[in-house]
């Protein structure tokens, strides 16, 4: 008698169990398991047992378990990046989400937006099945916008640019001049030759500060 292989339904459990908890992943990532529709019926049954969590239209997460407190979710940063990864595409915060991602606001964005050297899109995130909690939002960008080089001046200069200097606190300044001391000197050399000039000399005089 001969022997079944393993069914798609297998083949995607034991993909799943390779991944982290916390994973995000694609429907994209398990094509080669079977028939895209054959992986979508089986992400979705999946996401019945909770198994998996289903974020947005096609976009998945291992999820990590919080005890008997439900699961742990990505945070929507986490997710940007995740599908910035599989379109091979770059994206920068704008200022409203660079202020959050600092630590340089409390306000929430209702509204994560990035920019994109991809094409513009939308995406509706789930917390609670069926039922959107915020929105990503990538626009896109001519590429003089990825003119920076640093990680951390990337989201420092869009930031300050969205605080302005009229409005920039001492406190803000502190948190800032603790950033900068982490980034890769060349970058910042390469960062401050674009930045505003009122930009510059606040990420000089941070630097400086800590020599």
């Amino acid at each position: 008698m001969k022997r079944k292989g393993p069914t798609v339904s297998d083949k995607i459990i034991n993909r799943l169990e390779q991944m982290l908890p916390g994973t995000i992943f694609f429907i994209q990532d398990l094509i080669d398991e079977g028939s895209a529709e054959a992986v979508r019926q089986q992400l979705t049954r999946l996401v019945k047992v909770k198994i998996i969590k289903r974020l947005s239209q096609g976009i998945y997460l291992v999820p990590k378990k919080l005890g008997d407190h439900g699961f742990l979710l990505p945070n929507p940063d986490d997710i940007a990046n995740a599908i910035a990864r599989r379109d091979k595409s770059r994206i920068i915060p704008t200022g409203e989400v660079a202020l959050w991602k600092l630590g340089l606001s409390t306000q929430v964005p209702l509204n994560y937006v990035y920019l994109t050297d991809g094409p513009s899109k939308v995406i509706n995130v789930e917390e609670k099945e069926g039922v959107t909690s915020y929105a990503i939002t990538f626009k896109h960008a001519s590429p003089k916008n990825f003119a920076l080089k640093g990680k951390i001046t990337g989201q420092v200069i869009p930031a300050l640019k969205a605080i302005g200097q009229k409005n920039l606190t001492a406190e803000m300044s502190e948190k800032i001049e603790s950033f900068i001391v982490r980034e890769d000197l060349d970058d910042l050399k390469h960062d401050m030759s674009i930045a505003p000039a009122w930009i510059a000399k606040l990420i000089r005089e941070s630097f400086n500060s800590y020599k």
